[in-house]
């Protein structure tokens, strides 16, 4: 694999591994969104440009603000090149006081938020409130463990 498609995030299955074909790839990404997981995977809409929909909504109070975080991932099966394309987008709305603001992201970034609660022995301690890169990790998985590549995709699918 070369250096620019390992920054990109590309990753590729281990040699050895036999590739599966597109049902059995698409049914173990819909597999990553169990009871037990934050997010839903589904399957995408004729007017949604992709196979799959990975999305995780997250609401939050940080600082004094109310924040709205949604993250989707939106994937591509590739049937020819055995590889799924996906396209991750973050939008975030935090409001708070007199002010409100909007991002809007694309690409591999992250969030992760943190929080602090005091344990038996009186001693806080930090615990992870969520960090955005456990569905992605999961979806990318999935993929590569099917024999597949997973190929993040930053314009188009």
């Amino acid at each position: 694999m070369g250096f620019f498609e390992r920054l990109n995030g590309t990753r590729r299955p281990a040699r050895g591994v036999a590739p599966l074909n597109a049902a059995a790839v698409r049914d173990a990404i819909l597999a990553v969104s169990g009871p037990e997981a934050a997010y839903r995977v589904r399957l995408a809409g004729p007017s949604e440009g992709a196979d799959l929909i990975a999305d995780w909504r997250i609401q939050h109070r940080s600082s004094g603000e109310d924040v709205d975080l949604r993250l989707s991932i939106r994937m591509r099966l590739d049937h020819h090149r055995r590889e799924v394309r996906a396209l991750q987008e973050q939008r975030s709305h935090t409001m708070g006081g007199l002010s409100a603001s909007r991002e809007y992201g694309r690409g591999s970034g992250f969030s992760v938020e943190w929080t602090y609660e005091r344990g038996p022995d009186g001693r806080r301690r930090r615990v992870k409130s969520f960090d955005t890169r456990d569905m992605r990790n999961a979806l990318r998985e999935a993929v590569v463990g099917a024999g597949w590549t997973w190929r993040p995709r930053l314009v188009k699918l």
